[in-house]
């Protein structure tokens, strides 16, 4: 008897280092102090000692059952995305800048290259957030996971300083909220998608002309990440007064936590144009309008808080970052929450 004959392979395991390397690679940062196979990331703070007051936040997240989805496509390579968007949105929406992340593969057999392609889309994310990826675990776990399948999660560290973390303690009245553009209905509610649709390759892959793409091609589309779009704004010296990272639980949920006490968001369902993938949703699922809002993104991804004369400069550099800007709504004064009208 040995580990192999109990279902772990030691051997795929190496294998499946070899293979993420190069894209592991690609992430790196000049703070990191560690190569890949360590017991440890290191990660040097000496850049940051010109803050005043240096704050590290984090985030830790999964892709949830979308990636029962990959599953069906058979595609692996950008869930991966989905795990880093997860975590360093919300690192971002604290005015924080990401440094590093760390994931998490659990699986029910090690298939090394099936490994390299979610790392792949890791390694994806990390770019487009700049973070530097320094670690993670594979765990082979037969018995737990059926063989074909995996979950994945991660967890972020990013820093700001104190002076500069977003808390929404300044909103005011009249305070206008600008909205970017998510890429559908990135890795939240994939439980009623599925219960909507069926979950089988004809379905996933039926072309709608309303969408432009096979129901599978939009469903799988990663999530945004908006890791520069808020830092072309820091930069273009906007202060954003408050932030909403839009993930499960939709606007109800969410918007409520950018905001204090005695203020409340007042968003206009009409001020942009509803993703497709969203009316063919609601549609098929004959779903209310109050749960497609307190569980999807709609379309929106993030929402900002500024003040009303920083508005145009807001949205001129969330577009010169690639992506798209809407102003959606205000704050007035009131009992905390959100109203959709």
């Amino acid at each position: 008897m040995d580990y192999k004959s109990a279902g772990v392979d030691i051997e795929a395991g190496y294998k499946s280092v070899e293979l993420m390397k190069e894209h592991v690679r690609k992430t790196m940062r000049p703070e990191v102090l560690t190569n890949l196979g360590g017991f440890s990331g290191a990660f040097s703070m000496e850049k940051f000692k010109d803050m005043e007051k240096p704050t590290l936040v984090s985030g830790t997240d999964g892709v949830g059952t979308k990636l029962k989805l990959a599953f069906l496509l058979d595609k692996h390579n950008t869930v991966g995305i989905d795990c880093v968007a997860m975590c360093v949105n919300d690192i971002a929406c604290a005015g924080g800048e990401p440094l590093f992340f760390l994931d998490y593969i659990a699986c029910g057999k090690n298939y090394p290259e099936k490994i390299a392609e979610i790392v792949s889309g890791v390694a994806e994310g990390c770019i487009q957030s700049d973070a530097a990826l320094i670690g993670g675990e594979t765990a082979e776990m037969p018995g737990f996971y059926p063989e074909d399948e995996y979950d994945l999660a991660g967890f972020a560290v990013g820093v700001v300083d104190e002076k500069d973390i977003i808390s929404g303690k300044d909103l005011a009245e009249g305070d206008v909220l600008i909205g970017i553009a998510s890429s559908g209905v990135h890795s939240n509610g994939f439980s009623l998608v599925r219960k909507v649709f069926p979950m089988t390759q004809e379905a996933l892959n039926t072309y709608y002309d309303e969408l432009g793409k096979t129901l599978g091609e939009a469903l799988i589309a990663p999530t945004k990440i908006y890791v520069k779009a808020l830092r072309s704004v820091k930069e273009s010296g906007v202060t954003i007064k408050a932030c909403s990272h839009i993930t499960g639980g939709g606007f109800y949920e969410n918007v409520p936590r950018m905001l204090k006490e005695g203020t409340r968001a007042v968003i206009s369902k009409d001020s942009y144009e509803i993703p497709a993938i969203f009316k063919l949703l609601q549609k098929t699922g004959s779903i209310e309008d109050h749960m497609m809002y307190n569980t999807y993104n709609m379309g929106i991804g993030m929402v900002l808080a500024v003040k009303p004369q920083d508005k145009e400069k807001t949205m001129a550099a969330i577009e010169a970052a690639g992506e798209k800007a809407y102003e959606i709504g205000r704050i007035v004064a009131g009992d905390k929450g959100v109203d959709l009208v």
